[in-house]
């Protein structure tokens, strides 16, 4: 086999124990053993890609064929961002071999009832103080916005920046005031991070419960969870302390904040508490199993040949 031989699903780094990301631009990465290196004028880093969950590749940003190689055998996904990390091109590969929660998922949000649970039990995460076992999604929305205003309220008076509302124009980031670049900025690292915990698990970000009809529905599903938490408070405290440079310092303040909440473990068991209650062991996300699918629901043995049954 030419080349280093890839390390095993026991080698790598749980999704839920990674590092969140790290956003490159104006770089060459590269590989050097099994380390991913970003090169610029001011010198050269070492990045572990057995523990990173995501690297934002900016604008600038030139990539091996031996690093993207690395990054696949590690699981680590790769995402292709615009300036300033506030627009999403394209990802790369997942960590997950088995597509149990990618199926649970499909089933779920194609059937109204236990779409409408899992819609439920999302808001009572972000809610937790209020019974919505009974509301419609129109009341749950509605529900949702009063207290999305109040949050964003309580920290425009904690801070004392100023809010009048949530604009993002994607075309023109620096058109914005400074709180909605840095909520776009804070936003964008956030999608980023949930981005690679979902496909990390094998499930799909289009398949959303409570967004629909993009390819990224469950990623801001699963991103809104935290928003209050993560994104919402580190923006207003960037902008406070001041509006100099806010892209870079609000993704190092969001970084932070993720890095403390322990967020990729929350993200992992927030999603399989959504999809799999019953809790089942995170190294079988990874294992890699092929059946084949009988039509009465059974799952058969791969790799067999079953030339010999009866039509």
């Amino acid at each position: 086999m030419i080349g280093a031989t890839p390390p095993t699903s026991q080698e790598l780094t749980r999704s839920s124990e990674r590092l969140s990301f790290i956003y490159v631009e104006h770089s060459v990465i590269h590989r050097e053993d099994s380390a991913i290196t970003a090169t610029d004028t001011q010198g050269t880093v070492h990045i572990p890609a057995a523990s990173l969950g995501a690297l934002m590749l900016g604008p600038g940003t030139r990539v091996t064929h031996h690093a993207m190689m690395l990054l696949a055998e590690c699981g680590a996904t790769a995402v292709w961002v615009g300036e300033r990390g506030v627009r999403y091109y394209a990802h790369g590969s997942s960590l997950a071999k088995t597509a149990r929660l990618l199926q649970v998922q499909a089933d779920k949000v194609s059937n109204v009832r236990k779409r409408l649970e899992v819609a439920r039990e999302m808001y009572n995460m972000r809610f937790p103080d209020e019974d919505v076992s009974e509301l419609t999604m129109q009341q749950l929305r509605g529900e949702e916005g009063a207290r999305v205003r109040r949050i964003y309220r309580e920290h425009s008076e904690r801070t004392g920046v100023a809010w009048n509302s949530l604009k993002y124009d994607p075309n023109n980031f620096d058109g914005s005031d400074p709180i909605n670049k840095a909520l776009s900025a804070a936003h964008a690292c956030l999608y980023g991070v949930v981005h690679a915990v979902v496909v990390s698990l094998g499930c799909s970000p289009g398949l959303g419960f409570v967004h629909t009809g993009h390819s990224r529905a469950f990623i801001y599903d699963i991103a809104d969870l935290y928003k209050a938490e993560i994104t919402i408070p580190a923006s207003f405290e960037v902008v406070a302390e001041s509006t100099e440079d806010i892209g870079p310092r609000t993704r190092r303040a969001v970084r932070e904040k993720i890095k403390d909440g322990k967020i990729l473990q929350q993200c992992a068991r927030d999603i399989q508490k959504l999809l799999i209650p019953d809790q089942i062991e995170e190294n079988e996300w990874y294992a890699e199993v092929l059946s084949l699918w009988g039509e009465n629901g059974e799952l058969l043995q791969g790799g067999q040949n079953y030339g010999g049954e009866s039509a």
